[in-house]
């Protein structure tokens, strides 16, 4: 079958053939637009994939960034001894005596927009700002769930400071990956002076694995304009997703690195935390190799889920373990919600907004916002300590400003507010404090936690997925004594062997920072969607439906037909490609445009069915071509949807000369 791209190309020139005559879609069809004029040299069927093996720049050390929701930080490892990982310096700020690997994604700039801070510093500096001053100065916390949440995400959108002020959401990632970028160079050049100042980092980027395309686009982007890298050497920055770089740091582990739920014994909790810490004062781990290793005790061919807990959202991956040289194989496609620890910060703040009222809650953070940020940090403080089998009350401070804003506004005090609520379990301490009983604040945690089961039930309850006896839980949430008792509580009954790494809050930045020195550990992915082009195909009667029949120069053809490069579900080897080539509309054309449509489903007929999209758009740049014949140019274009990103290469077969090729998610 012979198929033009669905472009309502007048004029369109693909050569001699009456095989492949330019044929226009009807008005109001989806399609390229005029510019994008392209017609396809291959057949509509796909060919057969070709395996590839990426080329990588070189590199004298890897840093990885894990960008959190509610804390970041970094690690790094050189290449010449690739496992032995550093972790970032101390932090600055931060309560005495305990070491910060990690530091809040908190980002201060002042009131002109400029720079001022970030993490502890910038927490602690908007804290101890004078109330009135401190409306004017942005200060942006937990910001990186809105890239997730952002249903039209563009290199425009903006976020919201806790003052209500906005600002660009490339400029706000932009600052915070730059402060990285400063901050873990400068450790570098003081502990090996002699590096190379060209070509030196090679840089690594979490995301969660169930965002989209659009929102990987978006943080490579902060990045180019952090400096991290420029778009010429855009191979020097990695995109790893989380659960992956937690799946490969916790493959190199040994055995008695593991905390098995399932075989813990009463009060081992308090030991897991000892351990916790006690790992947190080393800046340097020593991955060791060989025999011991997990993967080792493991046959070719085990199953595990990896069940990434942040703060943002839950992010669970399926892998299979390969042997001999144990690399990856992705089971199902990633799965996941937005059920991270801050849904147990939200579910605090709905419930001061039942005693204390949601429209003072409201007025509150946009009036005094630094204390409302003094409250979030007293909560957190508590959360930390929650547990299933605590006994005894917690005390929350309540800021003065508090106390007083509240007076000022409802003529009465807070302690009238609690004895007139319906909440209960909330009372008014002799200290001056909310005291929330144990009850009450794992209640606080319950929706939350319940997402994040009910996600890993279902992923358990799927075909390809049977057979798994071992779940890691990690990420920052994965800390929680409340939700380590809860999975165990639902999972263990199954079988299902539970475990937590003792470094579980640093699990994805090392694992990143391995993924980083080799990204081909993750050998084969399943594509989340099935992407393709809308094409022109010769129409069939009985098999096309009628309204999509056109006809010119008494031709058939049937319109809006759904090419399929790639089906959701399907297993993508790393480096396998997808090939099409492509021959401009004109003499001259300088650049091909290509609307690309995605859907869940894997057996869409037209880019008009329900649930299909466009998603974004390949764009070839094509340079001046000498001696070619007109109309007859041939650009050969390759997709990779096996990687983190889906990437494209082009050629100019008439010059054999490559061809500058992009896909863009995010222009709409």
């Amino acid at each position: 079958m012979l198929a033009v791209p669905d472009v309502g190309l007048q004029g369109l020139y693909i050569g001699s053939s009456p095989e492949r005559s330019p044929v226009p879609s009807p008005p109001g069809s989806p399609r390229t637009q005029e510019s994008c004029g392209i017609a396809p040299l291959t057949p509509s069927q796909s060919p057969k994939p070709e395996a590839r093996t990426p080329q990588h720049a070189p590199f004298s050390v890897v840093v990885a960034i894990d960008f959190g929701t509610t804390s970041s930080g970094y690690a790094f490892s050189f290449a010449s001894d690739p496992e032995a990982i550093h972790m970032m310096r101390k932090w600055e700020g931060g309560d005495p005596g305990v070491a910060h690997q990690k530091t809040p994604t908190c980002l201060l700039l002042t009131p002109e927009g400029a720079f001022h801070s970030f993490g502890y510093t910038a927490r602690d500096y908007y804290h101890d700002l004078d109330p009135e001053e401190a409306r004017d100065w942005l200060y942006f916390e937990k910001f990186k769930m809105k890239i997730h949440s952002a249903t039209d995400l563009t290199l425009k959108t903006q976020l919201e400071a806790v003052n209500g002020k906005k600002m660009p959401a490339l400029e706000v990632f932009a600052h915070a990956l730059r402060f990285f970028k400063e901050h873990a160079l400068q450790e570098l050049r003081e502990q090996c002076p002699s590096l190379p100042e060209k070509d030196t980092v090679r840089w690594v980027l979490t995301v969660p694995a169930i965002w989209k395309q659009p929102a990987k686009q978006f943080m490579r982007e902060a990045a180019y304009l952090a400096g991290l890298v420029s778009r010429e050497d855009a191979e020097q920055l990695l995109i790893a997703l989380e659960p992956e770089a937690a799946s490969v740091y916790c493959r190199k582990l040994r055995l008695h690195q593991l905390l098995d739920l399932s075989s813990r014994a009463p009060g081992s909790g308090r030991l897991a935390r000892e351990q916790l810490r006690k790992s947190r004062h080393s800046r340097t781990f020593l991955v060791e190799s060989g025999v011991g290793e997990l993967w080792a005790e493991m046959q070719a061919g085990d199953r595990y889920v990896v069940a990434d807990c942040g703060g943002g959202t839950v992010d669970l991956t399926v892998h299979q373990l390969e042997q001999p040289h144990g690399t990856l194989k992705e089971l199902y496609k990633a799965s996941g919600g937005p059920y991270g620890a801050v849904g147990v910060d939200l579910a605090f703040e709905q419930l001061l907004g039942r005693i204390f009222g949601e429209d003072f809650i409201t007025t509150f953070k946009r009036q005094r916002p630094a204390a409302w940020v003094d409250l979030t940090i007293a909560f957190e403080a508590r959360k930390r300590t929650a547990g299933p089998h605590r006994a005894g009350a917690l005390n929350i401070s309540l800021p003065f400003s508090f106390i007083d804003f509240y007076r000022k506004q409802r003529g009465h005090n807070v302690e009238t507010a609690l004895r007139r609520s319906s909440v209960n379990f909330v009372k008014w301490s002799s200290q001056g404090m909310l005291r929330m009983s144990c009850e009450a604040m794992n209640e606080l945690f319950q929706p939350t936690v319940s997402g994040i089961i009910q996600h890993i039930e279902a992923l358990l309850a799927r075909p390809e997925v049977q057979g798994v006896k071992l779940l890691f839980l990690v990420g920052g949430f994965a800390e929680s004594a409340v939700l380590q008792h809860a999975v165990q509580t639902a999972l263990g009954a199954r079988g299902l062997r539970v475990v937590v790494p003792h470094d579980v809050g640093l699990t994805i930045l090392k694992g990143a920072v391995l993924f980083g020195q080799a990204p081909g550990v993750v050998r084969v992915r399943r594509s989340p969607l099935t992407y393709g082009v809308g094409v022109l195909n010769r129409f069939v009667a009985g098999r096309h439906p009628p309204e999509k029949l056109l006809v010119r120069d008494g031709r058939r053809w049937c319109t809006d037909v759904f090419e399929r490069f790639v089906a959701a579900e399907q297993s993508v080897a790393l480096g396998e490609e997808v090939r099409r080539s492509y021959c401009p509309a004109r003499p001259g054309q300088r650049r091909v445009l290509i609307n690309l449509y995605c859907c869940a489903a894997e057996d869409a007929r037209f880019i008009t069915d329900p649930g299909v999209r466009k998603c974004g758009a390949l764009s070839l740049e094509l340079e001046p071509s000498e001696g070619a014949v007109p109309g007859r140019r041939e650009i050969r274009a390759a997709m990779q949807f096996g990687d983190t990103e889906i990437k494209v290469t082009a050629v100019d077969v008439s010059t054999n000369r490559s061809v500058r090729a992009a896909i863009d998610f995010l222009s709409h």
